[in-house]
């Protein structure tokens, strides 16, 4: 269940700690004025949260300004199979029907805080604000390029370059955003979180982890994962780092 505090508004957007980050294209005075004119404030949660639920309809979209979360979709007996993690700067909501039940669930994985816009009120940017109509629209279409991604890997990459596809893509983003300190990042879920993105049972993430550890390329130890060569792991993972990362931030 959701477990947080009321709308507050202490992070102003001209402000946002967000907007260092080189990965963030930059936005005008106008563009702020616009966003700061939508948001409501921010919603403050505590880990395992639920911030959005699949077949409950949602008044809110989210910006994940602090923690990290991830989205996941069910079957009745349980099963999960989790899409994405979200990191800060991430937009949450969008991915599903803008009218009508969440076609996916979103839960918190550390203490977060998410800006929060109205939903209803979206439209207004189509009307007043194009080129963030045009940033949404982008954001969606990169969502679901990454899910493509994500497909390949489920449906062709083999085990080890499946998980090592999507730990440096983890990696890496955690780095855009600050979250690598002396190449190491602290990934807050555990190897049941990352069997459920996988696709794969949790004794056979355990296997794959450990051949990759043994040949030297991830070292991921007490939540703390390390990759001492970045090209290495990606050769493995057929990852292009020569794709673009930067992207609009609301």
């Amino acid at each position: 269940m959701l477990t947080a505090t009321p709308f507050s508004y202490e992070v102003q957007c001209s402000r946002c700690p967000l907007r260092t980050c080189e990965v963030f294209q930059p936005a005008t005075d106008d563009e702020l004025a616009s966003i700061s004119t939508l948001k409501a404030g921010e919603l403050r949660t505590g880990p395992a949260s639920t911030v959005l639920q699949e077949g409950i309809p949602s008044d809110q979209l989210f910006t994940l300004l602090e923690g990290w979360a991830f989205r996941y979709k069910s079957l009745d007996d349980g099963r999960r199979q989790i899409t994405s993690f979200a990191l800060p700067g991430d937009f949450l909501g969008i991915q599903g029907s803008m009218q009508g039940e969440m076609d996916h669930s979103v839960e918190t994985l550390t203490p977060a805080v998410l800006c929060s816009f109205p939903r209803k009120r979206v439209w207004e940017l189509f009307q007043k604000a194009p080129s963030l109509a045009f940033d949404i629209t982008w954001l969606s279409a990169r969502h679901e390029s990454m899910l493509n991604e994500h497909l390949l890997s489920l449906g062709r990459r083999n085990a080890v370059e499946c998980a090592a596809y999507y730990l440096l893509h983890l990696y890496l983003r955690a780095d855009d955003v600050g979250l690598v300190t002396e190449g190491k990042v602290r990934f807050p879920f555990t190897q049941d979180h990352l069997a459920d993105a996988l696709g794969l049972s949790l004794v056979h993430t355990n296997k794959t982890l450990k051949r990759l550890s043994e040949r030297g390329l991830v070292q991921w130890e007490h939540g703390w994962c390390f990759i001492p060569d970045v090209a290495a792991l990606a050769d493995i993972a057929k990852f292009d780092l020569e794709q673009p990362r930067t992207r609009p931030l609301l």
